[in-house]
C-alpha cells in the first residue's frame, strides 16, 4: 500500500509558502488567491469557497452544503495550510481518506490518514510526525476520533480546526444515518474553542437543522446551488434492461462509468453479461474479498477498467474526475442517494450522463424491504424518502427542477438537459385540476399525506376517509372522474413546482406554499403535463460544461496518452496527474512555456515541477509535426 504520509519534499513545498498575516482584507484575499493558484493550480475560487474560508479563519463554526464535485474539500484544505496547527478531518471510509491524501500529496501538501488498514509501524510513524508538527491535515474515522486515548492525544496537539465530511450521516433525517456520526456532538463539549466545519452534498432543511442541533453549533451556513448543469438526467421505462443497457453503453464509446444495482446477485449477472458482450467491466460488492475489492477499485482509478458494476457501497468519496456516466439499473432508495451517486459523474465539469432504468414494480419491492425493518421514526423516514424517489422517477416536469426543489432550491425555468425537457410530455391547462388538489389539501388542514388527499378527491368510502369524517368535506368526490394514478401525477407535479411541500417531520403531510395562493384565487393559469405511464428514451443533446468551447482533439488524445504513461510511472491514478478538464484547456491554450502552463486551470507549481516539462515537450513535438 502507498504510504499515507507525504514526502519531506512535500512538507518543504508548504514551508516555503508565504502565509504571513495580511494587513487588510484586500491583502488577505490576495494571499488566499495566491495560495489557491500556487498549491492547487486554480485561478479562481468557486462560488462560496472564499467566504467559507474567511469565516473559518476568523474562528467561526461553519456548515457547508455543496454539490458533489463542487469543491467542498477546498473549504477546509486551504484554511488548514494557513492556520497554525493541525486540521482533523472526519471521514467515513478508508477509500475516501486514501484518495484525499493521495491527491493532497500530489499537490505538495503534508497530509496523512489513520485507520485500521495501516500497519502498526506506519501508524507509529504518523503519530510521531503529528507530535513534531509535520502534518497539516489528518483524516480519521469518527470511531477513532472519539476514542478516549485519541482525545487525550489531541489535547497534546495544536488542533486548529475540525472538519466533518459527509455530515448528513449525523442526522436521523439523512439518507445514511450512522450512530457513530451522531456521537460527534461531543466534540463541542470537549473542544469548545476550536472551530468546527460540517460538510455535505446532500441535506434538505430538516437534515441541516438536525446537523446543527446534534453538533451544538450555530454556524455560518453556505448553501451552494445543488445544480450540476453538466449532468444530463435520463429515466427510461425498464423494458428489456439488458438490451437497453447495451445500447446505452455503446453510445459511451469506452468512457469510464459506474452501474449501480440493488443486489450482489444482480451485480454479478450484469458484470458477467457485459464482459461477454466485450465491455471492459468488473463487479464490486461486499461479497468479494477485501483484496478483490481493492484490486478492482485500483484498476478503475487507473483507467485499466472502464466500467464498475456495483452495489451502492462503491464510489463514496472516490474523487475520480473523469467518470462520464452513472447508470442506475434499479431505483435507489432515496433522492439523496440518487443525487450523491449520479454526482460521481462529471466531477471535472465536462459533460456526463445519469441514466436510470425504472420499473414501477421496483417501488413495491423496495417498500417491502423497508417493511422488514423495525417500525418507528426511522422506518417512517425511509418510507418518505422512497416515496419522493418514486415521485422523481415518475415526474412529468423537468427532472432538474424536481431535484433542486427537493433540496429547497427554486428553479424557475426547465433545464433543457434532461429527458423530460428534451422529449417533453404533452401539456394541458391544469388550473382546475390544481385548484381541486390544493383546495383539498387546505380542507384537510394540511395534516395528511398525498394518498389521503387523493382518496378524498376521488370520493373514497374507505375507513380512513369515513372514520375521520372526510366524506363531509366540500372537496370529497370532486375528482372522481380520474384514477388514483392520474391525481398522483397531478399532485406530484404541484409538489415539484413548489406549490406544495411534504413535511418529513410530520408524517409526510402535504402543506401549501405561498405560491399556491394565486392559483387558488384564480389569478394565474397553470400548464401541467398530461399524466402518462410510458417513459420515453431521450435523444442525445449537448449540454453546458466547463470544457473549453474549442480545443484540439488530436492534441487532447496525445496528452491523455502521456498522462497515462506518467501515471503508471508514478503509480497513481491518471486524474491525479491532471484531470480531463485541465487537459482540454491545455489543448485549447497550447502553452509552450512554464509561465503559460501555470495559466492553465489545474496546474499548480508543484505539478508544474513534476509533470510540466513532459507536457510542454509533448505539445512542442505536436506543433512541429502539425
Amino acid at each position: 500500500m502507498d504510504s499515507p504520509i507525504s514526502s519531506s519534499s512535500s512538507s518543504q513545498a508548504i514551508d516555503q509558502i508565504d502565509i504571513a498575516p495580511a494587513d487588510s482584507q484586500q491583502e488577505s484575499q490576495d494571499v488566499l488567491g495566491h495560495q489557491l493558484q500556487q498549491i492547487f493550480g486554480y485561478r479562481d475560487f468557486r462560488e462560496g469557497q472564499r467566504e467559507i474560508i474567511e469565516q473559518t479563519l476568523s474562528g467561526q463554526d461553519t456548515l457547508v452544503i455543496m454539490p458533489t464535485g463542487g469543491g467542498k474539500s477546498m473549504c477546509y484544505q486551504l484554511p488548514a495550510l494557513i492556520l497554525p496547527g493541525l486540521t482533523v478531518v472526519v471521514s467515513p471510509l478508508i477509500s475516501l481518506m486514501k484518495d484525499q491524501v493521495d491527491s493532497l500529496t500530489q499537490s505538495g501538501v503534508a497530509a496523512a490518514y489513520l485507520n485500521s488498514s495501516l500497519p502498526r509501524d506506519e501508524t507509529v510513524a504518523i503519530l510521531r510526525r503529528l507530535h513534531q508538527g509535520e502534518i497539516k491535515l489528518l483524516y480519521v474515522s469518527p470511531e477513532r476520533l472519539l476514542r478516549p486515548d485519541f482525545i487525550e492525544r489531541l489535547h497534546e496537539l495544536n488542533v486548529s480546526l475540525f472538519a466533518i465530511d459527509e455530515a448528513h450521516c449525523i442526522s436521523q433525517w439523512g439518507h445514511d444515518f450512522r450512530p457513530e456520526y451522531a456521537a460527534l456532538g461531543q466534540l463541542k463539549q470537549i473542544f469548545p474553542y476550536i472551530p468546527l466545519m460540517a460538510l455535505t452534498a446532500t441535506a434538505d432543511q430538516a437534515t441541516r437543522d438536525s446537523i446543527c442541533q446534534r453538533l451544538q453549533i450555530q454556524p455560518f451556513c453556505l448553501l451552494s446551488s445543488f445544480d450540476r448543469p453538466n449532468i444530463r438526467y435520463t429515466v427510461v421505462e425498464k423494458l428489456n434492461a439488458a438490451n437497453q443497457l447495451k445500447q446505452f453503453l455503446q453510445l459511451q464509446k469506452g468512457s469510464n462509468g459506474i452501474i449501480y444495482c440493488s443486489s450482489r446477485r444482480r451485480v454479478d449477472e450484469v458484470a458477467d453479461r457485459l464482459k461477454l458482450q466485450g465491455f471492459s467491466a468488473a463487479a464490486y460488492h461486499a461479497g468479494m474479498t477485501q483484496e478483490e475489492r481493492i484490486d478492482i477499485q485500483d484498476k478503475f482509478l487507473k483507467d485499466k477498467i472502464d466500467i464498475v458494476v456495483a452495489t451502492v457501497a462503491f464510489g463514496m468519496g472516490i474523487n475520480k474526475s473523469n467518470v462520464r456516466f452513472v447508470v442506475h439499473y434499479d431505483i435507489p432508495k432515496s433522492v439523496e442517494s440518487y443525487y450523491q451517486e449520479t454526482g460521481r459523474a462529471g466531477r471535472d465539469g465536462l459533460d456526463a450522463e445519469a441514466y436510470m432504468l425504472f420499473d414501477p414494480a421496483d417501488i413495491g419491492r423496495v417498500k417491502h424491504l423497508i417493511e422488514q425493518s423495525e417500525p418507528g421514526p426511522q422506518q417512517d423516514v425511509e418510507f418518505h424518502k422512497m416515496n419522493t424517489m418514486a415521485a422523481f422517477a415518475e415526474a412529468q416536469t423537468c427532472r432538474r427542477q424536481v431535484l433542486l426543489h427537493y433540496f429547497d432550491e427554486s428553479a424557475d425555468k426547465p433545464c433543457g438537459n434532461c429527458d423530460v425537457c428534451i422529449d417533453p410530455p404533452k401539456r394541458y391547462d391544469g388550473t382546475e385540476d390544481a385548484k381541486k388538489v390544493l383546495s383539498c389539501i387546505f380542507r384537510l388542514n394540511q395534516h395528511f399525506g398525498v394518498n389521503q388527499v387523493i382518496d378524498v378527491l376521488r370520493g373514497s368510502k374507505a375507513a380512513n376517509v369515513m372514520d375521520r369524517g372526510h366524506n363531509k368535506l366540500s372537496t370529497w368526490g370532486i375528482g372522481k372522474e380520474h384514477s388514483h394514478e392520474y391525481w398522483l401525477s397531478v399532485t406530484r407535479q404541484l409538489i415539484h413546482r413548489g406549490l406544495a411541500s411534504q413535511d418529513i417531520t410530520r408524517g409526510s403531510s402535504v402543506k401549501l406554499n405561498e405560491s399556491a395562493r394565486p392559483v387558488l384565487r384564480g389569478d394565474v393559469t397553470l400548464q401541467l403535463a398530461e399524466p402518462r405511464i410510458q417513459l420515453v428514451t431521450t435523444k442525445r443533446r449537448s449540454s453546458s460544461s466547463r470544457a473549453p468551447q474549442q480545443y484540439d482533439r488530436k492534441l487532447f488524445a496525445r496528452l491523455k496518452l502521456l498522462r497515462r504513461e506518467l501515471a503508471e510511472e508514478h503509480d497513481v491514478p491518471p486524474y491525479l496527474v491532471f484531470n480531463d478538464a485541465t487537459l482540454a484547456e491545455m489543448s485549447a491554450m497550447v502553452p509552450t512555456s512554464a509561465g503559460e502552463m501555470l495559466a492553465v486551470n489545474g496546474v499548480g507549481e508543484r505539478k508544474l515541477s513534476r509533470f510540466g516539462n513532459a507536457f510542454l515537450d509533448e505539445i512542442s513535438q505536436y506543433l512541429i509535426e502539425n
